[in-house]
């Protein structure tokens, strides 16, 4: 006959597993998830010997945040000319940009698409804006303060991360419940989750400022708090999994966020299975054997599609790093992001010219952000060629 088990005795063996378990789900990261901390300590010192270009450069930077240090607050709360569904002004709330009212119809509704053609009524919400305004003043102003250590830099970034992830007057609700709404048809979408994507520089910002005593305890676990709150957000909700869904470059940017998030957030388990169930299946989706990208060059704007996505795909593969997951070199039946930028090269290099339709004039931001993230990872790609085309930006860019 078996004995009873006195739970009693096994309680302190039982709790200290639990301690040990919090704390493994628990381990925050701290230091940078995107930008490269070593070739940020060369500029710094670069910077702090009196090297001319990067003096001249860093001082451009300055002039930027310069001025930020007068801008904002940024909220949702602060500049609303529409309320959401909810009624609840510290929602988000955005319009989809390519639907356009029906002429057939005496409202206009439901609205119709036009790929890539950009409805000037969403810049009559402004929240979309405020996010994108909020994002760019705290990434230069970590930078200002990483090469400065002036205190008036940190000082002003923790005030606009305040308002947009604390203060309760002013937070923005970690969900995006009502973003990219299409008039007539729905509240809001699961690919308006494409528009927080600028938020992956925080986590960053907060890393150049680590030293900073502006940079609290409390600002750091309120603003993680809040980000920990968006990825359940992303993770459970109907929008969260429909974009978990998408097959094209609004996947790539869910799982972008979803890493990123979770890394900052100390939830490793998240970041690894994002990447080895979601993200590596995707290059059979998305990708060819010879490195096209067929979902976005059939868009009308294919050449911006085609570098945005593969710059989601080698912000991934720089987050994965983190993880000891090589997504550099990884392929799915034969297709990789190395074949994506081999087949993009001779474009980017002036050797072809691009005869995908595209419906607004060619850029090269996302372009050099592909670059940049992928220089030193395939020796026998010559990136170098592309910076002599063009000026390689520099991490603030």
């Amino acid at each position: 006959m078996l004995k009873k088990t006195n739970l009693k005795q096994f309680l302190p063996v039982i709790l200290i597993m639990a301690s040990l378990n919090a704390s493994a789900q628990t381990k925050v990261a701290t230091g940078f998830l995107l930008q490269n901390e070593q070739q940020l300590s060369i500029l710094k010192k670069q910077y702090n010997a009196g090297d001319t270009t990067i003096t001249r450069e860093v001082n451009t930077l300055l002039a930027d945040a310069n001025k930020a240090l007068s801008a904002g607050p940024y909220s949702v709360t602060l500049h609303k000319t529409k309320l959401a569904p909810s009624g609840n002004p510290h929602d988000y709330i955005s319009q989809a940009p390519y639907w356009w009212p029906d002429p057939s119809k005496p409202d206009g509704k439901p609205y119709i698409r036009k790929d890539g053609e950009r409805n000037p009524e969403i810049r009559l919400l402004h929240d979309d804006s405020q996010l994108n305004e909020l994002c760019k003043s705290v990434k230069k102003l970590s930078f200002a303060y990483y090469f400065t250590g002036k205190e008036q830099y940190a000082q002003k970034a923790a005030s606009l991360m305040s308002a947009w992830f604390i203060n309760a007057d002013t937070k923005m609700n970690p969900n995006l419940n009502y973003a990219q709404y299409v008039p007539g048809v729905n509240d809001g979408r699961g690919t308006g989750i494409i528009e927080s994507r600028a938020l992956a520089d925080i986590p960053d910002a907060l890393a150049m400022m680590t030293d900073s005593k502006s940079i609290t305890d409390n600002l750091r676990s309120g603003v993680r708090q809040w980000f920990g709150e968006y990825l359940k957000w992303l993770l459970t909700s109907k929008n969260g999994n429909d974009e978990k869904a998408a097959r094209n470059n609004h996947g790539t940017f869910y799982d972008m966020q979803v890493v990123d998030f979770a890394l900052f957030c100390g939830d490793e388990k998240v970041a690894r299975e994002a990447i080895q169930n979601r993200t590596i299946a995707r290059m059979g989706v998305q990708f060819t054997t010879d490195g096209k990208q067929p979902l976005e060059l059939e868009r009308t704007k294919s050449w911006g599609y085609s570098n945005m996505n593969l710059s989601g795909w080698c912000m991934l593969a720089t987050l994965a790093n983190h993880l000891d997951i090589d997504l550099w070199h990884t392929e799915k039946d034969g297709r990789g992001i190395k074949k994506c930028i081999e087949w993009l090269m001779p474009y980017i290099v002036k050797q072809k010219e691009w005869s995908y339709k595209q419906i607004e004039p060619i850029g090269y931001s996302e372009t050099l952000v592909i670059c940049n993230l992928a220089e030193g990872k395939y020796p026998d790609i010559d990136f170098q060629m592309v910076f002599k085309i063009y000026p390689q930006p520099k991490p603030w860019m």
